[in-house]
């Protein structure tokens, strides 16, 4: 198996420029099943997550030309099966994006439960009650989620706890929808409106994305367009943090700082000096890292997905910090392999308390999940001497050729 090797004690110094976000990409991916004209996507990653998903949509009948290097065309015009393959789905749990799409477009669909990271329990459970409120029979069996309808009418749907999954899933049914549906609840994540955007570009009628209530209007149609992907928040906040913890000075260009806003301020919080332009981030170690209290929540609040990072980060501040996690149950499971770089944590249901110390020390360790990689990464870059990633094949799944991006801003790290 693949695994990086990193030599840390190495300030990173340099830019590096977005990437396309990989929670964006993969629903736009999705949404394309509900237009049967081309449609072409720029600034796709080059991760094996939207392999998975292209590997989905020919599965269903689609037609994709893909270069790995930001460009995509999609024809779905030949979808002929609302059945989505159990042995692909199961890969990544964005994949469960298509059941909307398929419903919408069959009036039917047929889509195992999802896999990917192993997070805790994510439930459908919140998909399901849209789907039911559009007027689709729902039904779990063998694993499966299998909805009916004999047509989709719009409605006023609660989201329960602004799940992203949900208000994608269900605003995606809807847009073929007839009348209009309100979306109350709903998750207020850039990639929604990102999504939002691009099926608006198709011929939707939607308002509101970005705020807790999205209204769609149903229409007959849509149409293809061209689409540039947002930068990905994530992958950025990951990067950014390699400057401040390793003493060094990274930009990253092609983003907005609103993006990632309780997060920046949670970094100048820590001692991190953080520069602000419209369309770009600075961060500057400070001399010394200062411990902080976070609690993740969706949007606009602390993400998730950089938390693990952020605890890495923690392990090495002055004092003691503590971590509570919302939105998974499962999120700490990188916990032990920081225990092994010598980091001083303690978990106590959904709170992680980090007591920071000097230093971190080389070790081997392996990634859990996508963000749990990005975490090790880190602190292998800050750590003395050498240390070994497995789970490479997590890591890949969300970082876009990571050790290349890295090496740009002088680290020492190599795939093997």
């Amino acid at each position: 198996m693949s695994y990086l090797a990193v030599k840390g004690g190495v300030k990173l110094q340099g830019s590096l420029a977005a990437i396309g976000a990989k929670n964006a990409a993969l629903p736009l991916m999705a949404a394309s099943i509900l237009i049967e004209k081309p449609v072409a996507l720029e600034g796709v990653p080059d991760i094996t997550d939207v392999d998975v998903m292209v590997e989905i949509l020919e599965a269903l009948g689609g037609k994709i030309l893909y270069n790995h290097k930001g460009s995509m065309q999609i024809d779905m015009s030949g979808v002929h099966t609302f059945q989505a393959p159990y042995d692909l789905v199961k890969k990544i749990h964005a994949s469960f994006d298509i059941t909307g799409p398929l419903l919408s477009r069959f009036h039917q669909a047929q889509v195992p439960l999802p896999g990917g990271c192993v997070l805790g329990y994510r439930g459908v459970n919140f998909h399901i009650e849209g789907f039911q409120a559009l007027g689709a029979n729902v039904s779990i069996e063998h694993g499966y989620l299998i909805a009916k309808a004999e047509k989709l009418l719009g409605n006023r749907v609660l989201i329960g706890r602004s799940s992203v999954g949900a208000t994608k899933n269900i605003l995606m049914a809807a847009c073929k929808a007839q009348g209009t549906t309100i979306l109350e609840n709903a998750a207020r994540e850039p990639e929604v409106v990102d999504l939002a955007r691009f099926l608006n570009a198709c011929g939707a009628k939607i308002e509101g994305a970005g705020t807790s209530e999205i209204r769609i209007e149903g229409v007959q149609k849509l149409n293809g367009t061209t689409h540039h992907i947002i930068p990905d928040r994530l992958e950025a906040g990951t990067w950014l943090l390699s400057a401040a913890m390793t003493k060094g000075d990274v930009a990253i260009s092609g983003i907005s700082p609103q993006f990632l806003g309780a997060f920046l301020d949670k970094l100048e919080v820590a001692g991190a000096s953080v520069q602000r332009k419209e369309n770009s981030i600075r961060v500057i170690s400070g001399k010394t890292i200062q411990s902080v209290e976070i609690l993740t929540s969706p949007f606009p609040g602390f993400p998730t997905d950089l938390q693990p990072q952020f605890v890495a980060y923690l392990s090495l501040a002055n004092g003691t910090s503590l971590v509570t996690e919302t939105i998974f149950d499962g999120r700490f499971m990188y916990v032990a392999e920081l225990l092994r770089m010598g980091a001083d944590i303690r978990v106590m249901e959904r709170t992680c308390i980090v007591k920071g110390i000097q230093e971190l020390t080389g070790a081997p360790v392996e990634a859990s999940d996508i963000r749990a990689g990005g975490a090790l990464i880190l602190a292998s870059l800050a750590a003395q001497g050498e240390s070994r990633i497995g789970g490479v094949e997590y890591i890949d799944r969300g970082y876009e050729k990571p050790e290349i991006r890295l090496q740009a801003l002088g680290a020492n790290i190599k795939r093997f």
